[in-house]
């Protein structure tokens, strides 16, 4: 060790650090005037201890007062180095111990995921910082949560339903999702192909866990049923499987809602437009006084109540052409909870779910591997070619167009079939891959086939869009810039038969409902053949298929105070029934 502005410290390591560099001074000073003080009282001798100072500048008692002061300071300059926060490389040997020991303060995934529900929460941050810890370079727009804009649907005049124009985020899928994107693959297909959704072993068992035991062995051996009034049984797949798991749904399911999260991302639902079942299911989940429990170590789901249109509100800016804000903000949303509570992480999410009809839903989950892979994601976009739904586990949401949240059964029904007169109608934007192709060879061609890119001036004055879905036979719904559409249910509502076009779509309450008993659905590659597929269905075949539509329509309908069997109830026991199918028996 030698004085001046460069040391060397242990291992070989240069300090230059200014508090390091005073201190060391302060402690070489100290020795020097020590035993220059020894030296003048005869100890040791001086061919033991150079002195380092002439011997005539201090007397002994000199010596020592001057020693005493500068230990002093020197135990003031240790003082002050231990509590400042180090400035120097992460790296460096001497200042490794205090990041450490910064870092220790902050809870990790590991360490709750080793608590026990009965154990309290884990200290957090404020919920706040998911709003400001955004990368540097992305700025929120200003909130409009008071003043809500009109869903786009609202700005057409032939009141058909549009969405905004999208960034690009289109990738390509993972190598696991591949098979679906093989040709002349339909919905039945799928059922056989997927294999079963990999379920994390939950690191401690609960008495939800032995619920959902108890509830798969009852589904499992679900006595005959015959003659429901209230189950049509041809809409269903097995009707007795359904009202059996129903059944034990409206028995048993407990749900656990997360409080944390301020508006207006959490807990404000948006209840018009083409979004509106997500802000619906909120509104109604989160009043919800029979499922909803405030003790989570009862809840067999925990639900995440932030809304996909309220995130692109207020978090998407215009013209960047990315939502990767949104995906920070999601992830570290459950980064948030995972740290805070230790139910996320005793699943690794598997028994938490989200509801998302706005098309960037599954987009926002990409950063969180755990929130992609494991929890059900209740999607309107339930496309199978992106590798981000997972037929099996997660649940396609019916997307559904509503102009008035005050009044959501408003204008349902529709002429009686056989005084339907056209044969089919569409009338929309020209966006995404089906539609300028139906366009082109259908638009203004065929007077059975009124398609239109938006509904002429002329038409409008005597037949409006909704006359014309009351007025046709077959409603046609082809996939916009997603494969989802608000047209389906829309039809439904209508009682016209909707003619889906949208290959690797998972059709809403497909875990429940054959769909082949009240729609058609083709495959994109057959658009040329519309007609004549369409008059190749017997005229009984479509008698039935209408009348099924009348009787399916209560299961896709809203009410402000849920009712059974209505919309409410079979989102959420699709959600139930997937994780009722995640638990393995032995």
């Amino acid at each position: 060790m030698q004085m001046g502005n460069w040391r060397v410290g242990p291992e070989g390591k240069g300090v230059n650090s200014t508090p390091h560099r005073c201190l060391l001074d302060l402690l070489c000073l100290s020795v020097c005037l020590y035993w220059s003080g020894l030296r003048r009282g005869g100890r040791p001798s001086p061919s033991e201890m150079p002195s380092p100072l002439p011997c005539n500048l201090l007397t002994r008692r000199r010596a020592l007062t001057a020693c005493a002061a500068v230990a002093a300071l020197t135990a003031a300059a240790a003082l002050f180095l231990l509590a400042t926060p180090p400035t120097e490389d992460p790296t460096h040997p001497y200042l490794l111990a205090s990041l450490l020991h910064n870092t220790s303060n902050q809870p990790d995934s590991a360490a709750a995921s080793s608590l026990s529900p009965a154990q309290p929460p884990l200290p957090s941050t404020s919920i706040l910082q998911l709003q400001t810890n955004l990368p540097s370079g992305f700025t929120t727009v200003p909130s409009m949560f008071l003043v809500p804009s009109p869903s786009p649907a609202e700005n057409l005049d032939d009141g058909s339903m549009e969405e905004t124009d999208p960034p690009d985020l289109k990738e390509n899928p993972p190598a696991e999702s591949a098979h679906f994107l093989q040709e002349g693959h339909d919905m039945k297909d799928h059922a056989m192909l997927l294999p079963r959704p990999e379920v994390p072993v939950p690191l401690w068992s609960t008495a939800a866990d032995e619920e959902l035991i108890y509830a798969k062995k009852e589904i499992t051996i679900a006595s005959l049923v015959s003659n429901d009034p209230d189950l049509h049984a041809p809409l269903f797949r097995n009707v007795s499987v359904f009202r059996r798991s129903y059944e034990l749904m409206e028995r048993l399911l407990k749900v656990f809602v997360y409080h944390d999260g301020a508006k207006p991302i959490f807990h404000s639902p948006e209840l018009k437009g083409i979004y509106a079942s997500e802000g619906w299911f909120m509104k109604l989940m989160e009043g919800n006084q029979h499922f909803v429990v405030r003790d989570p170590n009862r809840a067999h789901l925990f639900y995440l109540p932030y809304s996909s249109r309220q995130l692109e509100h207020n978090l998407y800016v215009p013209g960047s052409n990315t939502i990767e804000p949104l995906s920070i903000f999601v992830k570290k949303y459950i980064d948030f909870i995972s740290a805070k509570f230790p139910y996320w992480n005793r699943t690794k999410g598997a028994d938490h779910f989200f509801v998302a009809c706005h098309d960037w839903g599954p987009y926002t989950t990409k950063m969180h591997d755990e929130l992609r892979k494991n929890t059900i994601k209740a999607l309107c976009n339930a496309d199978l070619s992106e590798g981000v739904f997972i037929h099996g586990r997660d649940v396609s949401l019916p997307e559904t167009f509503l102009r008035s949240p005050r009044r959501p059964l408003r204008g349902i029904g529709g002429k009686p079939a056989a005084e339907r007169s056209i044969l089919a109608f569409f009338a929309g934007q020209m966006h995404g891959r089906v539609r300028p192709v139906l366009l082109q060879y259908w638009g203004g061609k065929d007077a059975d086939m009124r398609i239109y890119d938006r509904l002429p001036h002329r038409i409008t004055r005597r037949m409006n869009y909704v006359q014309h879905m009351k007025s046709s036979k077959y409603c046609i719904c082809p996939m916009g810039y997603e494969v989802n559409s608000p047209r389906i249910v829309e039809a439904i509502y209508y009682e016209c038969v909707p003619v889906i076009i949208a290959d690797n779509f998972v059709l809403p309450f497909d875990d429940a409902f054959n769909w082949s008993a009240f729609s058609v659905v083709i495959p994109e590659k057959d658009v040329p053949k519309l007609k004549q597929i369409l008059l190749e269905i017997p005229d009984d075949q479509y008698m039935a298929m209408q009348s099924n539509v009348q009787r399916v329509q209560k299961h896709f309908i809203w009410h402000p105070n849920p009712i059974k069997y209505d919309i409410f109830h079979m989102i959420l026991h699709s959600i139930w029934y997937s994780r009722v199918n995640q638990i393995q028996l032995e």
